[in-house]
């Protein structure tokens, strides 16, 4: 049976969360690897629309056990209240599995966060302030705190102390900040250990036993491929892997165990915050996409970015992470366009290229070289196989799928979880 990676193809909020969903039932764990709250999944299951921030999309299938991975940053805070929150609207979420190796996000990471963005101006990242980056870089500079810390004050306290040692002096000589308590720290986090107990256990042990004995894990990164710290465009990045090798790393799970790995598409292209974006529209059509789309972060209550879709970037999300399949999502919104422009390569300094620059500022100037497909006006929302969707929404997606380096085997027609057109079986 297949252990599969599902992540974004291209800069996040394709819709992964609907299409781990629609796998939810078909698989025994559903894995996140990387981020924390930074990252949003909308599901919607009948007439519920469920938005998904830490838990893993697979909380919502019966028969699915969620599991944070030790590559994820968890704030136990939020990760209590989406839980309860889940509980309360009749979901069971017992069944949850929390690595003790992930990392926590404390009090003082989102000051320091917040603090640091505005510190930067008009150089800011555009975070979410969700003390995500300082937690991550706290992890390498190993001065994190991990889950698995709450359960023994003394290690606690020390670790606590000495992160705060260096991180006071930077907030009071630095941002004009009162330095945060040590014992504040150490009391809060000493707060979550009865409630997360139950929930914490080796997730690498379990999830290499699950592949072992047959069972179909799926591994859901966050964001998406061009936010990647190592393969996104950078600084404009998040501060994790969302790319296929993050799932090995931020699981336990090595790469030989993993069968496939899809990339999920939006039909169009979105960014949310500051970096470059060669296709981003500003005129009606940015609106119109934006507007018909539901274009809005789910966790930062932001408007994204939109422009046409970039077969440049789809080709590097091929490339970078050995896409076996792509899930195309809202292909819906298109309806009603005479005319589609993609992008299928750019011009920088007079040249065309056809694939993502390698360096920066190329990419900053690159302008997109368009090429113009048919539109549709027909309502493709309930359509169940290809061949229903109008002649010219099926030229889009065959062209989509040239484009792009890998076959699209999945066509999302709608929000609903029953409003996709299964090409091929993923399992």
């Amino acid at each position: 049976m297949p252990a599969l990676v599902l992540l974004g193809a291209q800069w996040g909020d394709e819709g992964k969360g609907k299409a781990t969903d629609l796998l939810g039932g078909s698989v025994d764990y559903v894995v996140r690897y990387q981020g924390g709250n930074n990252a949003g999944h909308t599901v919607v299951v009948g007439d519920q629309k469920y938005a998904l921030h830490l838990l893993p999309s697979g909380i919502l299938s019966p028969g699915c056990t969620p599991v944070i991975g030790n590559g994820v940053v968890v704030d136990p805070a939020v990760l209590l209240s989406e839980l309860s929150g889940l509980n309360e609207r009749g979901v069971d979420t017992s069944k949850l599995l929390l690595s003790g190796n992930a990392h926590l996000i404390t009090s003082y990471h989102t000051t320091i966060d917040k603090v640091s963005e505005r510190f930067l101006g008009k150089r800011k990242i555009g975070t979410t302030g969700r003390g995500i980056g300082p937690t991550y870089a706290d992890k390498i500079n190993r001065v994190g705190i991990r889950v698995q810390d709450i359960f023994d004050e003394s290690i606690l306290r020390q670790k606590v102390e000495a992160a705060l040692d260096f991180k006071n002096q930077v907030l009071a000589k630095l941002y004009n900040r009162r330095a945060i308590a040590v014992d504040e720290v150490v009391e809060e986090l000493l707060g979550y250990a009865d409630k997360l107990s139950g929930f914490v256990c080796d997730t690498t042990l379990v999830l290499n036993n699950a592949i072992d004995e047959g069972k179909v894990v799926l591994f859901e990164g966050g964001q998406g491929t061009l936010l990647d710290v190592d393969h996104g465009t950078y600084p404009f990045v998040t501060s994790s892997n969302p790319t296929a090798g993050g799932a090995c790393t931020g699981s336990g799970v090595g790469p030989t165990k993993i069968n496939r790995v899809i990339g999920i598409l939006k039909a169009y292209t979105t960014r949310v915050g500051a970096g470059p974006f060669p296709t981003e529209l500003f005129d009606e059509d940015g609106d119109k996409l934006r507007t018909i789309g539901g274009e809005r972060g789910v966790t930062t209550g932001r408007d994204r970015r939109c422009g046409w879709f970039d077969a440049v970037i789809a080709r590097y999300a091929t490339r970078v992470n050995g896409l076996t399949d792509f899930f195309l999502t809202k292909l819906d919104v298109l309806t009603g366009w005479e005319q589609i422009p993609v992008c299928v390569a750019y011009e920088i300094d007079g040249k065309r290229v056809e694939e993502l620059p390698y360096s920066q500022s190329d990419f900053h100037h690159a302008k997109p070289i368009y090429e113009m497909l048919p539109g549709w006006s027909e309502d493709i929302s309930k359509a169940k196989t290809f061949a229903e969707l109008p002649k010219n929404a099926q030229a889009y997606v065959k062209a989509l799928e040239e484009m792009s380096g890998a076959p699209i085997s999945a066509i999302g027609v709608g929000p609903g979880r029953d409003e996709t057109i299964e090409i091929n079986s993923f399992l």
